[in-house]
C-alpha cells in the first residue's frame, strides 16, 4: 500500500474545504485505480490534512494529478495555499479482525 499525506497550513474553514472536497475528489478517488481510502483532520488552527491509501506509487500519482487539478479549479477562493506532501510505501496495517470472536 502507498500513502499520500496533504498538510495545509493556512486554511480558513478546514470544515467548508473538506465538505466542498467531498464530492469532487471522492468522485475522483472512487474513480481511480487502486483507491483505498481517504480521510480528512482538523488539526485546528486553520491545519487541515488529508490521508489517502493506494495499491502502490503509481495509482496514488495518476490520482494525485487528478486531484491537484480539481483543487485548483473548484476550491482556489479558500486559500488553502501549497500543502507539505508526504508519501511512501505503508509498513504497518492493522485493522480490526472479525473473525476473532472476541467481544
Amino acid at each position: 500500500m502507498y500513502m499520500v499525506i496533504r498538510k495545509y497550513t493556512k486554511v480558513r474553514s478546514v470544515a467548508d474545504a473538506a465538505r466542498r472536497a467531498k464530492s469532487g475528489v471522492g468522485q475522483i478517488l472512487r474513480q481511480s485505480h487502486g483507491f483505498r481510502s481517504y480521510q480528512v483532520l482538523d488539526a485546528g488552527d486553520g491545519v487541515g490534512i488529508a490521508v489517502m491509501i493506494f495499491d502502490d506509487c503509481e495509482s496514488a500519482n495518476a490520482a494525485n494529478a487528478k486531484i491537484l487539478a480539481f483543487v485548483q479549479a473548484s476550491l482556489h477562493d479558500l486559500d488553502l495555499g501549497v500543502p507539505e506532501i508526504t508519501t511512501g510505501e505503508v509498513l504497518v496495517n492493522i485493522e480490526p479482525n472479525e473473525f476473532s470472536g472476541i467481544k
